[in-house]
């Protein structure tokens, strides 16, 4: 005869108990095993790496010159540093002017003769996305951080906002100059101040 009502339902949680207890009990016994067999520090080191991911966003003007830049630099260190399941970054322009354009054909020649190439195609910052994906949103002059500053939802978007030059280790200077009207100088000097300021950034995440 099937029990019915109280009874029945007693006897189901006692059955879902007493396995419960039995599955525990059996994880804690074999625990060492598990950890001789590699499985726990598999386990443990997918959950720190998930834990561990950081993302950074680079962000200029126009997401031509100075934040692709910035991107592909970044990503070499981060090649480098063997840190691809740690560390990600994208780049994006305060403007859309340039969507859907490669990197600006000049910037591209002068980073290509120092080992990087420029990949991304412009897209303009997305607040809502952005400030929810990313850890760093980091501008390249004050009117990129006083444009991000705008777009911030809240104060916890704002803390995400840091300036490129914040980072520099040996250049002294406030911005990143946009070398976009300018001559090959210019050029040299951003991929200069770039190379410095990721330099810095590395060095922020290895500590």
């Amino acid at each position: 005869m099937v029990q019915q009502g109280p009874k029945r339902e007693k006897l189901i949680y006692s059955i879902f108990f007493r396995e419960w207890i039995f599955r525990f009990s059996f994880v804690l016994k074999n625990l060492p095993d598990l950890i001789d067999t590699g499985y726990y520090p598999l386990f443990l080191s997918a959950t720190q790496n998930k834990k561990r991911m950081k993302q950074v966003l680079f962000v200029c003007l126009g997401n031509i010159c100075r934040s692709p830049s910035a991107e592909a630099i970044f990503n070499s260190l981060i090649e480098k540093s063997g840190l691809e399941k740690e560390l990600q970054c994208d780049s994006a322009g305060i403007l859309n002017v340039h969507a859907r354009e490669p990197a600006d054909y000049r910037m591209d020649q002068f980073a290509q003769k120092r080992g990087y190439h420029l990949t991304s195609i412009s897209r303009p910052v997305d607040p809502h996305r952005d400030f929810d994906r990313f850890d760093y949103i980091i501008g390249m002059d004050r009117e990129n951080i006083r444009d991000l500053q705008a777009m911030a939802r809240n104060k916890n978007d704002r803390k995400k906002i840091f300036r490129m030059t914040d980072f520099c280790m040996n250049h002294k200077t406030e911005s990143v100059p946009d070398p976009y009207f300018g001559g090959d100088a210019g050029f040299e000097l951003v991929l200069d101040v770039l190379e410095d300021a990721c330099a810095g950034l590395m060095r922020k995440f290895q500590k």
